[in-house]
């Protein structure tokens, strides 16, 4: 089968069983477009599509408005999302741009938080520019698609590139994303269901395309003062880079006649066990939150957790 026709073969299967009720597939506004984008990095669909994106937006509609707003107010409303650092970069974005963001690929690449998948899924999905866009799934079914082993990103794009559809760039770009998304998957692909099963090369050994490597997790214990008083918790500025600018619990060393909790939560390659401890004073500068404020504050996802237990 030559491109034209696997071009037909997946757009028709696209406009039967796409996903077409995602909001942010039925707006031309560049902003929704690039905020959807970026809190479905490391997010399930669901949570964005019924959560964060309907909820962010009303607050911030426009790239104007996230731009004037207070760095904690958006913490605030990403709370739950974590990878706190693309808020951050939403914010810087939108300071930088103020209006619109650039209608060119090199110049998006620019911007803080904005890659290559991200920029080139601006140019299609929001500019409907002649670009292919290669996320995990996209990527998958191109591996099988033309039996790929060992390639590297660039190389992977560049297949992705001589398979595009001028004709129809972005419900090409959308269709792919689908068919990796519903029917090529990591394992067990339903490759009878999947329009390009007559021209793909990697079919009969499907799984060899989606070998990874094992990630190693590294095991962390962590220990938290929790000091309230008159209805307010204390809590400090993080400077870290993963919560960095947000409000999280103080350290504190372990006293087991102080002990509160202990609870099990994860982030990127680390397992931590966080443990939470009484504390009365505290040496470093805090900052007091109302305790019936606390959820809507610009807490981390760790503090959020370790709330159910004050």
């Amino acid at each position: 089968m030559v491109n034209k026709e696997l071009h037909r073969s997946l757009l028709q299967w696209y406009e039967k069983y796409g996903r077409h009720e995602l909001p942010w597939r039925n707006t031309d506004d560049i902003y929704h477009i690039y905020v959807s984008e970026i809190m479905l990095q490391q997010t399930q669909v669901s949570r964005v599509r019924d959560e964060y994106y309907p909820k962010f937006l009303k607050r911030f509609p426009t790239l104007e408005r996230l731009a004037e707003a207070d760095l904690d107010e958006v913490f605030s409303l990403w709370s739950g999302l974590g990878y706190y650092s693309r808020a951050r970069n939403l914010h810087k974005t939108a300071e930088l741009c103020k209006t619109t963001l650039p209608n060119d690929k090199k110049e998006l690449l620019k911007l803080p938080g904005i890659g290559e998948y991200t920029a080139s899924a601006i140019c299609s999905f929001g500019y409907r520019q002649n670009t292919p866009v290669v996320d995990t799934n996209i990527a998958r079914v191109i591996k099988r698609l033309f039996a790929l082993l060992d390639i590297n990103d660039k190389e992977l794009r560049k297949y992705a590139a001589a398979f595009v559809n001028a004709a129809d760039v972005r419900a090409h770009n959308l269709a792919l994303m689908d068919l990796g998304s519903l029917v090529c998957l990591p394992k067990n692909p339903k490759c009878d269901e999947c329009p390009l099963r007559l021209a793909c090369k990697g079919r009969s050994e499907a799984e060899l395309y989606t070998q990874k490597k094992q990630t190693a997790y590294e095991s962390l214990e962590l220990f938290y003062g929790v000091c309230i008083k008159d209805e307010k918790i204390a809590l400090k500025i993080s400077d870290e880079k993963l919560y960095k600018g947000m409000l999280v619990l103080p350290s504190t060393e372990p006293i087991e006649e102080n002990f509160i909790a202990a609870f099990k939560h994860s982030y990127t390659k680390y397992r931590l066990t966080v443990n939470l401890y009484e504390v009365r004073e505290l040496d470093d500068e805090m900052v007091w939150v109302e305790l019936d404020r606390l959820q809507n504050a610009p807490i981390s996802s760790l503090t959020k957790k370790a709330s159910s237990f004050f």
